[in-house]
């Protein structure tokens, strides 16, 4: 991985501001943006490696994912919360709070927010938003305005083990159990149309909105903003999020969407800002993957940085859900 590849993945540690500060949370970060934080441990050497060759892909694999994720069963060595700092958990004024259960035996009770709305004879799409980061904040909420302006019902759930919530943090990988928990609960509310139900996601979320649209076939269309689709070059910039057993090398595949780019089930349109160029190549291929084994999918930039481009791409995201559900 080159030195502009590697700060370029650095600003999910960074305060999200530029546009104006109320559209983005500060308090859910946990260093400035900057070159100097990164090291990796010595027993991170399988995410070392594959920096060193950022030109070596992840393997194409022939399973589907939603039926790999019922065989394997992630090896966390260190359990705990999510590595974020975080605000508290104080109910955006525009919003509801609500929770879904999720994990093994739905043990764990989670925090969503739910767009304020009124029944009608119709019933109200939705869109699913995940937040970056490991922690959900006020900014991120404030983001959500153009949905719901445009008739959406908007549900941002909070994750396991995120702003002080029980639950371990495993990076990409139950966090899934969490988004499919969410959307059912989503799906399930009065009022809502169920067979119109839209993903989205930045950052972190973008990956985890692949991850998601690959393992249920539920979501009318999905926009994963800026995620990354490979885990190995994830955890290569973030050793510090590693939780699992970096010995196996199928902890990195579950975690990377370009190891089963064929297993979306959804039309999927990916975004990035114009200056996350070192998206391109990792995007590019799971679209040439995907594509090839039939799936919809495309890309689109907006003018902007990994923060900045982020209330363009909303509103493009929104076009694209039009679009699909014409």
């Amino acid at each position: 991985m080159t030195m502009s590849d590697d700060n370029a993945f650095h600003p999910r540690r960074s305060v999200l501001a530029g546009i104006a500060a109320t559209l983005f949370a500060p308090a859910i970060v946990k260093a400035a943006d900057d070159s100097t934080t990164g090291t990796k441990p010595a027993d991170n050497k399988a995410a070392a490696r594959h920096e060193e060759k950022a030109e070596d892909a992840p393997p194409l694999l022939s399973g589907d994912y939603r039926l790999e994720r019922h065989l394997f069963k992630t090896d966390l060595i260190s359990k705990g919360p999510a590595p974020d700092i975080y605000e508290p958990l104080v109910t955006p004024s525009t919003a509801e709070r609500l929770f879904y259960r999720s994990g093994v035996g739905e043990e764990l009770e989670l925090v969503a927010w739910v767009s304020r709305y009124t029944r009608s004879e119709k019933p109200k799409p939705a869109v699913l938003f995940l937040h970056g980061g490991n922690a959900i904040g006020q900014g991120h909420w404030q983001l959500m305005k153009p949905y719901v302006e445009a008739g959406y019902v908007v549900m941002i759930p909070s994750m396991r083990g995120e702003n002080g919530q029980k639950g371990n943090f495993s990076g990409f990988y139950d966090e899934v159990t969490d988004v499919l928990a969410a959307s059912n609960r989503l799906r399930h509310l009065p009022g809502v149309d169920p067979h119109r139900m839209f993903l989205a996601g930045h950052s972190i979320g973008g990956t985890l909105a692949m991850l998601a649209a690959m393992s249920a076939k539920r979501f009318r269309a999905v926009a994963p903003i800026s995620g990354n689709p490979d885990a190995y070059a994830f955890f290569s910039r973030y050793p510090q999020d590693i939780r699992f057993n970096t010995k196996n090398p199928r902890e990195f595949q579950m975690r990377s969407p370009l190891c089963y780019a064929h297993s979306f089930k959804s039309p999927v349109k990916l975004f990035r800002g114009t200056e996350e160029a070192h998206f391109d190549s990792r995007l590019a291929l799971l679209a040439k993957r995907a594509t090839a084994a039939g799936v919809k999918m495309e890309m689109a930039t907006m003018p902007g940085s990994h923060n900045s481009a982020l209330p363009g791409e909303i509103e493009q995201s929104i076009e694209f859900f039009k679009s699909v559900a014409v």
